[in-house]
């Protein structure tokens, strides 16, 4: 597997770093080698997440951004660790990213977990099926009604820094931390009303 820079970096994004003084610290980060799959760290960051951005490039060579989200685990991982896919539910039915990878493949995603502040980014090549076997829905564990299985065969990834990244919280998320402030609450609020009774 390439490392990510070998796909991020040409010459123009090269010349940009020199004149802010990055090129230096990147270029010793692009002379390691490539991973040789997802590691336990991406794939259980993958498998936590409900959703991520997906982009695209069409004919006209405009890119295109796409959010896609399920529950926790709707992103499955292959065993060898070097393809991703979910199930392609319907949406608003303008197929723009099953369109453009008719003509070109090349997908870049990017995953952020708001509360821990972190991002993983990923190059792939996608492939857009709409009629995958039986026996590979099962072994990703998908069913239900679908338009496509899509995977995605990764080229390539690396994590962000989490700088700018303000945290955020799903209302799970907040229901979770808040659960067992409300339920010391209600204790207390027995416990006064005990005293109360006590005192009467």
């Amino acid at each position: 597997m390439p490392n990510y820079y070998d796909i991020a970096f040409g010459p123009h994004e090269v010349a940009h770093q020199e004149r802010h003084n990055s090129a230096r610290r990147y270029e010793m980060m692009a002379a390691q080698p490539g991973p040789d799959g997802l590691g336990p760290e991406e794939i259980e960051f993958l498998a936590d997440r409900d959703s991520f951005y997906i982009a695209s490039v069409g004919a006209d060579g405009w890119p295109y951004v796409q959010h896609r989200g399920g529950p926790q685990g709707f992103v499955t991982v292959s065993p060898d660790a070097r393809q991703i896919a979910w199930a392609e539910r319907a949406g608003n039915r303008q197929y723009i990213t099953a369109g453009h990878l008719d003509g070109d493949d090349r997908v870049s995603l990017i995953a952020v977990d708001y509360p821990a502040r972190r991002r993983l980014k990923i190059y792939g090549r996608a492939r857009y099926d709409t009629a995958p076997s039986p026996d590979v829905l099962a072994r990703l564990g998908i069913d239900g009604p679908m338009d496509a299985l899509l995977t995605v065969t990764v080229e390539a990834f690396d994590w962000n820094c989490p700088k700018f990244i303000t945290p955020r919280f799903t209302a799970d998320e907040v229901r979770a931390a808040a659960e067992p402030l409300q339920n010391r609450i209600a204790e207390l609020e027995k416990q006064v009303e005990l005293l109360r009774q006590h005192q009467a």
